[in-house]
């Protein structure tokens, strides 16, 4: 679900504050069918939030704190700049009581699609998500190579880990998912 499908094009911008933003993302939590499988559960719900710790963040945690929340998926890239944001977002949740499932760095490197060698674009200077993680004691879930083909794929409306499924990227996908499987589905 999305803003954008109630605006009345799609250069429109949302320009709200606290209180109306907030009414939003109350509105999507209760009136949206979210389309829950036949035991009557919702598999993954996913909130794509703006860097920092913002009210949409606290709107959030407050409002599905009573149907729980099994923890957040913090997404970074590997310079400085965003760890320092990342870092407030773990703060924020450590605060909240909202569970860390883990950090993945994204754009980590550009994997030449020709010979699959490697190049830093964002160079880590601290080191990095995983050096963050390691610090913080929080679970490293792994790194996304940059990939055009990500961006085709969404700009087509196609599953890039289905159209490209040879790629690093896709691999580094499949291994975050399977990682955050085994930590909010332990099998018994």
């Amino acid at each position: 679900m999305s803003i954008a499908f109630m605006l009345p094009d799609e250069e429109s911008a949302v320009i709200w504050r606290g209180p109306k933003k907030n009414g939003m993302i109350k509105q999507f939590l209760k009136d949206v069918d979210w389309g829950a499988g036949s035991d009557g559960r919702l598999d993954y719900m996913l909130f794509d939030t703006p860097p920092g710790t913002s009210d949409e963040h606290l709107s959030v945690v407050q409002l599905l704190r009573e149907s729980g929340i099994t923890g957040a998926v913090i997404v970074t890239t590997p310079q400085e700049v965003a760890i320092q944001d990342v870092r407030k977002e773990i703060d924020f949740c450590r605060k909240a009581g909202v569970p860390i499932i883990g950090v993945v760095e994204n754009m980590s490197g550009f994997v030449c699609p020709s010979c699959n060698g490697e190049s830093r674009i964002f160079y880590p200077t601290t080191g990095g998500a995983s050096a963050m993680c390691a610090e913080l004691n929080i679970p490293m879930l792994g790194s996304i190579p940059l990939d055009p083909s990500i961006g085709r794929a969404c700009d087509f409306g196609s599953s890039f880990i289905d159209t490209c499924a040879d790629s690093p990227a896709a691999a580094a996908y499949i291994q975050i998912i399977d990682k955050i499987k085994q930590i909010v589905e332990p099998t018994s």
